[in-house]
């Protein structure tokens, strides 16, 4: 395959020429954010769908799975994931992807893709697994095995990166990824690097064909530019030929597998979507992230008239306070709310949470959300932070998202499919912390309201 032309993906008997399962929330909407866009039409799931459920969406050729994963420690990982890959694999889709944060957050003992590695290969029996984490588009970048990341303009080796070594969760301490893994996995690893995937087809089919007949089990792929995430593509979609009839091929990686996809997979639905934003007075923002980008996010939505409602994090937690913190929250944001424009409930700084679990203060968070949608109309819900993301999404009862929009890259606009009528049909934006430009709130909100003038807010509600 030349540079420039693209082909039709494979498709099993389901119809669906990919499955994936997110480790986060955040991530899993990246990706159905990126398949759309290539004019692969999609829809993520919250709980593994089946056939029939995936049959009711006319034309889908990816489905996905948003998981939470990257929150549990290996035994738990054990326990939940054989079966639920067991079903996405029932679905028949010939390439299957793991999908990790592109700053392959993990240790392990919390979100090991090692693990994560070991069942993937039990259930789908794959002999070689790739190993893709670049995404340039997001400023992730692979060398030598190594990875790097753009923050504040600069890209840092992950192990130097200001957030990432720095993780509440999952710090980040060493940044080859290999090695990184072989922490948390025996499975033996191979890398094809810079200078074969950026060789041109005939040494880099050279390169994989030798790892793939080699003892390795995991395959890193580098992946920089442009011409290595179309050789990325262009190899996974070697591999799944290759393999037609036989066992899925099996990817781990960050949604940098479908950007390569994109560039090698035809459709003749690029860029269209059947979806539009409404015309929304108001927008509520649950900002659960203590990410810097997080942070320079709410400053900039507070400077533009947000109204703040803060989040004591500590009260929302603690099982003798939470039921009152809750309520007082809840209380303050529909005052805000009934005083018009938009609203920001966030919790503070990284400072100041201290020692407060990251999933317990995310999963206060889902139960102010759903107390709020019980006394408000809900009609563009934000939430920024993988992990509230995902505790959000589920406490709302939603199913499935459909994408009404690209935003800023990684954390588009979507549709929610809900069992709770309160929540169905609500616009959602579910964004990772570390994504989007300072004004993506402000952004948000002037979807809401073309051509209105920006109203001034009352300010903290207390």
């Amino acid at each position: 395959m030349s540079e420039g032309t693209t082909i039709a993906p494979i498709r099993g008997s389901a119809g669906l020429a990919l499955s994936y399962y997110g480790d986060d929330f955040t991530g899993s909407t990246d990706v159905l954010e990126v398949l759309e866009l290539a004019g692969l039409p999609t829809v993520l799931f919250l709980d593994c769908p089946t056939a029939e459920q995936v049959a009711a969406y006319d034309g889908i050729v990816a489905v996905g799975v948003a998981g939470i994963s990257r929150t549990m420690s290996p035994d738990e990982m054990s326990a939940a994931l054989p079966g639920i890959f067991a079903r996405i694999k029932a679905l028949s889709a010939p390439l299957f992807h793991y999908k990790i944060c592109s700053t392959f957050d993990s240790s392990p003992t919390v979100g090991s893709i090692g693990r994560a590695a070991e069942i993937v290969r039990h259930i789908f029996g794959a002999a070689t697994m790739p190993l893709v984490v670049g995404v340039p588009t997001l400023g992730r970048y692979t060398a030598f095995g190594q990875l790097f990341a753009r923050a504040d303009g600069a890209v840092y080796r992950l192990d130097r990166h200001p957030t990432m070594m720095t993780h509440p969760m999952t710090p980040m301490t060493e940044a080859d990824l290999l090695v990184h893994l072989a922490g948390q996995t025996a499975l033996p690893g191979t890398l094809v690097d810079l200078r074969a995937m950026g060789g041109g087809d005939d040494i880099a089919d050279a390169e994989v064909d030798a790892a793939v007949a080699s003892d390795a089990v995991i395959m890193c792929l580098d992946l920089l530019d442009a011409e290595t995430e179309r050789q990325v593509g262009r190899t996974l979609d070697r591999l799944v030929r290759s393999r037609v009839g036989e066992e899925p091929v099996a990817v781990i990686g960050s949604s940098g597998v479908e950007y390569a996809l994109a560039r090698v997979w035809s459709s003749e639905r690029s860029g269209v979507h059947s979806d539009s934003p409404a015309t929304i007075a108001q927008t509520v923002v649950l900002a659960g992230s203590r990410a810097p980008a997080t942070d320079r996010q709410v400053d900039a939505a507070l400077a533009a008239g947000f109204s703040d409602v803060p989040v004591d994090p500590f009260a929302v937690t603690d099982s003798s306070t939470s039921g009152a913190a809750i309520a007082d929250v809840v209380s303050r944001a529909v005052l805000a709310y009934s005083r018009g424009g938009h609203v920001l409930i966030r919790t503070p700084p990284k400072t100041g949470c201290g020692d407060v679990q990251g999933t317990e203060l995310a999963e206060a968070l889902g139960r102010i959300a759903v107390a709020l949608g019980r006394e408000i109309r809900l009609e563009r819900l934000v939430v920024a932070g993988g992990d509230t993301s995902g505790f959000v999404a589920r406490a709302l009862g939603i199913e499935a998202l459909r994408l009404i929009r690209p935003l800023d890259p990684g954390a588009p606009l979507c549709r929610a499919f809900s069992s709770d009528p309160l929540f169905h049909g609500m616009e959602v934006c579910l964004k990772a912390g570390q994504i989007g430009s300072p004004d993506y709130f402000i952004h948000i909100a002037r979807l809401a309201a073309p051509g209105e003038t920006k109203r001034s807010m009352k300010g903290t509600i207390t």
